[in-house]
């Protein structure tokens, strides 16, 4: 099964990727960790790393030449789940070139939704453990003691809320890009992760 989850940033989408792709057994492929991966590693320009750091978005070419390599990986033969890609119809037609190379389509859009004041909240009270990559709440899922947390620069409220604007602009066509093609299926994103995943699975397809 191919899978694109995509909601806006503090959805909670690489947690409910996590949670699917372990249930379906599929590999999980997050294009903000690739990113950060790449731009830890030196693998990006100086003023690219600069301009994501600031909440800004990558040219569609460095995107999906990361997401091309990645697809040809042999874990991605039965299937795959990208978490946040693709976020406009430049880029899922994109995606669809490089599937059709593979002789393969996207099965389905799962597209949580979340309102913006939520997210935003969430965003402003999460940290991540620098050691282990784990990602915790201050408020609703709070670090054990010893954790080495960081804010990270793309959690802070004003980048959070361009962010936020960014991906309402996008997906004012990319949604429906997928909903033409009866692949999208939008699921709530407000409530504890075991309700959501419940959700999300209802409105997979059949195994």
């Amino acid at each position: 099964m191919r899978l694109v989850l995509v909601g806006p940033p503090g959805a909670g989408k690489g947690t409910q990727a996590e949670i699917l792709c372990e249930r379906i057994n599929i590999p999980q492929i997050s294009t903000g960790e690739m990113l950060r991966a790449a731009q830890a590693a030196g693998e990006l320009p100086e003023h690219l790393g600069r301009q994501m750091s600031e909440g800004g978005l990558l040219p569609d070419e460095v995107v999906l030449e990361l997401i091309g390599k990645r697809l040809t990986e042999a874990d991605c033969r039965s299937g795959f789940l990208l978490d946040g890609f693709p976020r406009t119809e430049t880029q899922a037609t994109g995606l669809d070139r490089i599937l059709e190379k593979q002789g393969a389509a996207i099965d389905l859009v799962v597209a949580l939704e979340v309102p913006a004041e939520r997210l935003i909240e969430r965003a402003v009270y999460r940290r991540a453990d620098k050691r282990t990559g784990k990602i915790y709440h201050l408020k609703s899922n709070p670090p054990p003691a010893g954790a080495e947390l960081e804010h990270r620069s793309d959690d802070h409220e004003d980048v959070v809320r361009q962010r936020i604007e960014n991906y309402a602009a996008m997906t004012a066509e990319l949604l429906p890009f997928y909903e033409k093609r009866g692949v999208l299926r939008r699921v709530d994103g407000v409530g504890d992760v075991q309700a959501v995943a419940e959700r999300v699975r209802a409105v997979l397809p059949p195994a």
